[in-house]
């Protein structure tokens, strides 16, 4: 399945704190492909057939772009993100980002001419957070050869990540929640705390909305 690569709204020339992947200091080629491999996922199966049963992860939603743009907001940066993942791409049906109407442009405008919302399933962070179900803090991603090559950073220049899983009651890892930046940040204990309260938060959200969906049905 050929999935767009994300496509947002920075200068297509590498800054100058930036140098691509392929020049990154002490990465042979064979390393590279090794620590880039994107991880295995065996709970893709049932993530999607909790999201489908939610009725989420194919939709963008109102109410989680404007969690996103709280989470922004919160964290003082310039794009934030709920995304969730099936066994092919990656779904951001909540996501921020400055002087956009729908944030992130994230792929060829299809005939609504609305940008898509689509990332490749091996691009990014957030399917290692998935897989680990942990939060993970990346305060320069170049410190870290094995999200030092992700495409993101050579397409997006990405420079900087902080994710936490959204897990659910069942006990699956539906997505993240998630803020992205150019710059390093020293996120600290505080970024942690911030993202995985975000995450919680989310993740009652959800629930809510499910009961609410539950008790409509039943009336």
């Amino acid at each position: 399945m050929n999935v767009p690569s994300a496509r947002f709204p920075f200068p297509s020339r590498y800054p100058s704190w930036r140098y691509p992947s392929s020049e990154l200091p002490h990465l042979t080629d064979d390393l590279t492909r090794r620590l880039l491999i994107t991880p295995e996922d065996h709970e893709a199966p049932a993530r999607v057939a909790r999201l489908r049963e939610l009725g989420i992860g194919k939709n963008p939603l109102p109410a989680f772009d404007q969690f996103a743009r709280r989470l922004a907001r919160t964290t003082n940066t310039p794009y934030a993100m709920v995304n969730f993942i099936d066994e092919h791409e990656q779904y951001f049906a909540g996501l921020y980002a400055p002087d956009l109407d729908t944030s992130v442009e994230l792929g060829p405008a299809p005939p609504s001419g609305r940008p898509e919302r689509i990332m490749a399933r091996d691009h990014g962070y957030c399917p290692y957070v998935v897989v680990r179900r942990k939060a993970l803090v990346l305060e320069d991603v170049c410190d870290y050869p094995r999200f030092a090559g992700n495409p993101v950073v050579d397409e997006l220049g990405i420079r900087t990540y902080l994710g936490a899983p959204l897990i659910d009651h069942t006990g699956t890892t539906l997505g993240t929640v998630c803020v992205i930046d150019r710059e390093p940040r020293p996120w600290g204990r505080e970024g942690l705390h911030t993202i995985k309260a975000f995450a919680a938060e989310l993740v009652a959200l959800i629930h809510e909305m499910e009961q609410r969906q539950r008790e409509s049905d039943a009336s």
